[in-house]
């Protein structure tokens, strides 16, 4: 794995392959488990509402429409996409993953000897750091994402920590970086990798997983194997790979800076020049409103109430509770969370509204964690658009009954 790359020659073309590729018509012919046709006929199914959201389908992405978020566990079909570079095709018999770097015993398994591995399991939401980027003024190069950049699922495989300790870390060891298959577009562009610092790999969460909510990975999450980091963004968790590398640093590319970072504590969001910048890690306390959609036509109630649904997440952290505004942020009500929760995992939440009158309505969701971290009104602008968790709202019109 080479841990350098020549920043001179190669951050202009990188920042313009992280902020534009993914909205780049396609150039060949898919052959996936997504049939694509049009935008509005990718991936449909007739227990999945509307229509995935394309946004490319040379570096395949995809945005849950929210009419799709209605289980705590998400369907494969409905789980959002995002390539960096372009997908593998991945024949198993020749797959090899290698363990390598500060380690005492290098390490190499085909993947029958990877899957005789323990296998463990976790639930955990996986957000894109640019989920929510749409939001963001004044406006960001890079995949529009709405609120769909996001999915809840049951992933299991080896813990990276046993496959670490099999190979014995090295006093040395400081990160464990992650190398994928993506094959690159163009000669001379980068591998997509990155590393994790060494309490996270070894944290019994953290997974190589193999299966997602109980099926072997799809190509489109990573099959045969991808990292799984618990919490954190998505891009942490690095899809087919092929080698994992113990380093005594964090590993130095573009993916890792300026990649995946936002401004450093202290310092002015809107200085798009160089300067310090802090890696994304955990998500942030989020909530988004799925029912009802924005911009939706209802009839007032004559008894009953509007059922308003959605979802929460903080990444690390916990969700404390999700509150319910329907005059512009003046009051707020709890919402009601639902059973359903895990460490890692989103919760599901309802509220039951009694619209007293017809008319226009914004209807906002603020979620708190346990530490006490609230959704702020808007998110501060970062020049990647990364991890907005501004207060959700939907538009509405209310007609008499």
């Amino acid at each position: 794995m080479n841990t350098h790359f020549s920043r001179r020659q190669l951050l202009e073309e990188f920042r313009g392959l992280l902020g534009l590729a993914a909205l780049i018509e396609p150039s060949w012919p898919l052959n996936r488990a997504f049939a694509l046709g049009s935008p509005q006929d990718a991936s449909r199914s007739p227990n999945t509402g509307q229509a995935m959201i394309v946004y490319s389908r040379e570096y395949l992405t995809l945005e849950m429409p929210m009419s799709r978020l209605s289980s705590w566990i998400t369907p494969l079909e409905s789980f959002y996409v995002r390539n960096n570079l372009l997908m593998p095709q991945i024949d198993v018999s020749n797959w090899r993953l290698r363990v390598t770097g500060e380690v005492e015993r290098p390490l190499t398994f085909t993947f029958p000897e990877f899957i005789e591995l323990t296998s463990a399991s976790v639930t955990n939401t996986i957000e894109c750091a640019g989920n929510g980027r749409a939001n963001f003024e004044p406006k960001i190069n890079g995949v529009p994402w709405g609120r769909g950049g996001v999915g809840n699922a049951l992933f299991e495989g080896p813990r990276l920590a046993n496959v670490l300790r099999l190979a014995g870390l090295t006093p040395r060891a400081k990160q464990v970086a992650f190398r994928g298959m993506d094959v690159l577009p163009r000669e001379g562009m980068p591998e997509f990798i990155r590393s994790i610092p060494i309490a996270k790999a070894l944290d019994p969460h953290t997974l190589l997983a193999t299966k997602m909510n109980g099926m072997p990975l799809t190509p489109e999450h990573g099959f045969p194997v991808r990292s799984l980091v618990p919490g954190w963004i998505g891009a942490a968790s690095i899809k087919w790979l092929q080698e994992i590398q113990a380093l005594p640093h964090e590993f130095r590319g573009p993916y890792m800076n300026p990649g995946y970072t936002i401004p450093a504590a202290g310092q002015d969001s809107n200085d798009t020049r160089e300067r310090a910048a802090t890696p994304i890690t955990s998500l942030r306390i989020k909530s988004i409103i799925a029912q009802p959609a924005d911009g939706a036509l209802l009839v007032l109630p004559s008894e009953g109430a509007i059922t308003v649904r959605g979802a929460s997440w903080a990444g690390e952290s916990a969700v404390e509770r999700v509150e319910i505004s329907t005059d512009e942020g003046r009051s707020w009500h709890l919402a009601t969370l639902d059973s359903e929760h895990a460490r890692y995992a989103w919760r599901l939440w309802h509220f039951e509204w009694r619209p007293d009158r017809p008319g226009k309505y914004a209807i906002f969701s603020r979620a708190t964690d346990r530490s006490g971290r609230a959704q702020p009104m808007t998110s501060r602008w970062n020049p990647g658009g990364y991890l907005w968790n501004g207060v959700d709202k939907v538009h509405v019109q209310i007609e008499p009954s």
